[in-house]
């Protein structure tokens, strides 16, 4: 009865937050002609908006209008046209990522593709790379901001983290009104509009792998990837927290996620774990491939190897 209880009042917390956040926005862009009523956006918009369900309790035609509203919202607010898909998961499918760090040379071009491909706002980042010295093992001792002329350094080796995509994600534990949770094919997503910013999960994650969107991201159009997903890398509103999605707007369509194809060293290896042939699975048959933090249980599907 008291969860009953908490999750209704986390329902109406809900709806008031969002009610507070589209009369600011009105009554901000009222004070402030010409821009256009109701936050730049429509009366009908702000209200759909304001009524829009959890996405998994979505109808396809809900989906489809969210969808579609999204990409007038993104026309009128960089002056782009994007197209926002809702591409399933496929049957038989569960993503897993395999990094050679013996071939990573620390260039961080996963993480420059990370960004531009994903709409992030020039201050946040999916991925870090750390700058680890030969020989250890202890994160509390990487740089993550290393600045160098040259890479790699002398005595150093690079481990790129991001989010693990675990199978036992305590991050989807800690949300109070699930906004995050594990697809079919092991991508843990958000459901950003539904994400009250309480940043719980990020506190729960071992890896440091969310980030709170403190302005949105601010881009110019001419900064926009227009090919985005409803759980990926469309715009996304301030205060909710973004992470890494293995690229779904990519990867459910056969693609490679835009850091492993970015990789020049070819460090970086994705795929399917339920398909016998495919390059993962013969790093984790044939590689001594470890994880980060494994004692902790949370099964990530991402692991490390080096090359012997």
């Amino acid at each position: 009865m008291d969860r009953e209880r908490t999750k209704d009042a986390t329902q109406v917390n809900r709806y008031r937050r969002r009610f507070l956040q589209g009369a600011a926005a009105a009554a901000a862009t009222t004070a402030a002609a010409p821009v256009p009523s109701w936050g730049g956006s429509t009366l009908g918009d702000v209200f759909a908006d304001f009524f829009q369900d959890h996405y998994q309790r979505m109808t396809p035609e809900e989906i489809q209008e969210t969808l579609r509203r999204i990409e007038r919202k993104a026309k009128r607010r960089y002056g782009v046209e994007i197209q926002c898909k809702n591409t399933p998961p496929q049957e038989n499918v569960v993503f897993g990522y395999a990094i050679n760090i013996s071939k990573c040379r620390g260039y961080r071009d996963c993480v420059d593709a990370c960004v531009e491909e994903n709409n992030l706002g020039r201050d946040m980042r999916y991925i870090h790379v750390l700058e680890m010295d030969q020989g250890s093992q202890n994160l509390r001792t990487a740089d993550r901001y290393y600045d160098r002329k040259q890479v790699p350094a002398q005595g150093k080796y690079y481990l790129p983290i991001q989010c693990m995509h675990c199978d036992e994600p305590p991050c989807v534990k800690a949300c109070p009104v699930e906004a995050t949770w594990m697809e079919p094919d092991g991508i843990v997503v958000v459901d950003y509009d539904w994400c009250i910013g309480c940043r719980y999960c990020m506190t729960a994650c071992p890896y440091e792998a969310r980030h709170f969107n403190w302005g949105g991201p601010r881009l110019s159009g001419a900064e926009i990837n227009p090919d985005t997903h409803y759980l990926g890398n469309r715009p996304r509103p301030k205060g909710v927290v973004e992470k890494c999605h293995f690229c779904v707007q990519r990867t459910r369509e056969n693609r490679q996620p835009a850091c492993q194809e970015a990789c020049p060293s070819g460090a970086r290896v994705f795929g399917n774990l339920l398909d016998p042939d495919s390059e993962i699975r013969y790093v984790l048959e044939n590689k001594a491939v470890f994880r980060l933090k494994e004692g902790l249980g949370t099964e990530p599907k991402f692991w490390y190897y080096r090359d012997i």
